[in-house]
């Protein structure tokens, strides 16, 4: 089975998400696309909690066949740190390398550096990058180039941050997340 992990805050999961994921999926003709909320991920502070989280994230994914969502780093709780995920995911699946794939933003990769056990990581799966604008790939080490593949992706100027800021400053978010999301984020009373 060739999967590909795609993990994330989802705080909150935005059509960006989705139509990185859809694209890849094709283009990399994965089997699925499994979403990996992060319980508590070591490089972000003041994040929704994880029930509103995984509830968005199962709305936003509910009609793709072709999506599904892990809760294992929602089982594990602690910090989420992405080799353990891996190494979990590849001993469920007896993964090869060449069959396990990890998505992640050009924003992740320039952190990638500081990640926990990122060579190991490297050397673990093959980490597919959706490159954001204002990417160079000169920022990033050459160690690290060479080990990861580019995905040929349109490129989305949605994030989650900035759904969040335009939120509190009472502007729209039509178009960045799917209606049935921004109903779940005004019931609940979320980034107020």
């Amino acid at each position: 089975m060739k999967i590909c992990l795609f993990g994330g805050t989802f705080d909150p999961p935005h059509l960006g998400h989705l139509l990185i994921a859809q694209t890849v999926f094709e283009e990399e003709n994965f089997d699925k696309i499994l979403f990996i909320p992060a319980y508590n991920p070591p490089h972000k502070k003041n994040i929704t909690s994880i029930n509103h989280r995984l509830k968005m994230l199962k709305i936003a994914l509910d009609d793709n066949p072709n999506f599904e969502i892990s809760d294992l780093e929602i089982r594990r709780k602690g910090v989420s740190y992405s080799i353990d995920t891996i190494l979990s995911i590849k001993n469920q699946f007896n993964g090869k390398k060449d069959r396990i794939y990890y998505l992640i933003g050009s924003d992740s990769l320039q952190e990638l550096e500081s990640w926990k056990d990122s060579k190991k990581m490297l050397n673990m799966c093959q980490i597919v990058v959706a490159i954001r604008p204002g990417f160079r790939p000169s920022d990033i080490p050459s160690w690290i180039l060479h080990k990861i593949r580019f995905a040929n992706l349109p490129r989305f100027q949605i994030s989650s941050s900035n759904i969040r800021k335009r939120w509190i400053n009472n502007k729209t978010i039509r178009y960045m997340v799917t209606q049935p999301v921004w109903e779940y984020i005004e019931k609940n009373k979320l980034y107020h």
